[in-house]
């Protein structure tokens, strides 16, 4: 194993050192296309465990950030219910790239080039630790769960879906 263990400052580990948040580093091979599951397993953890990144827009193409567990999918219904939009939907790559100032599969919540809306699915909370993305691909960090509604002002949602098996 030649990986590194420590990797450049982002704007996430910046934020996160600045607010003196306590976290691990944990680089693995990225993969195009391989998402929470392919990190999780590189990592040796569980990918409920591994919380995802995604930006999304409601109706009016205002911006969000949703954080959900590796294994499963954001039930886009249910989470507009739940904020009060009409409508959600995934931004296209190009568009949550110029939102959060990261590259898709290297999207951190924290240190975002423009300010959005938080929304974390409630079950993420209950976790004693997750790996979250530190603003790089291949590249996630380890921190207690509950940093993300007190530096970021997360929102508690129930939008989550069932496992993703692929």
């Amino acid at each position: 194993m030649a990986k590194k263990d420590h990797v450049s400052e982002t704007p996430a580990t910046q934020l996160l050192k600045a607010h003196k948040v306590a976290f691990t580093e944990h680089p693995y091979e990225y993969l195009e296309h391989g998402g929470a599951l392919h990190s999780s397993a590189e990592l040796g953890w569980d990918a409920y465990a591994v919380v995802k990144t995604l930006i999304m827009q409601d109706q009016d193409a205002k911006p969000l950030v949703v954080l959900m567990h590796g294994n499963r999918k954001v039930s886009t219904k249910n989470l507009a219910r739940q904020i009060g939009a009409k409508s959600v939907e995934p931004c296209a790559p190009e568009v949550a790239n110029r939102h959060s100032g990261y590259l898709v599969g290297g999207t951190s919540p924290f240190g975002t080039r423009r300010s959005m809306p938080v929304y974390i699915e409630s079950t993420i909370l209950e976790l004693p630790k997750i790996l979250i993305n530190g603003g790089r691909r291949g590249y996630l960090v380890g921190l207690d769960p509950k940093v993300c509604v007190g530096l970021l002002g997360a929102k508690p949602v129930q939008c989550a879906l069932a496992e993703v098996l692929t």
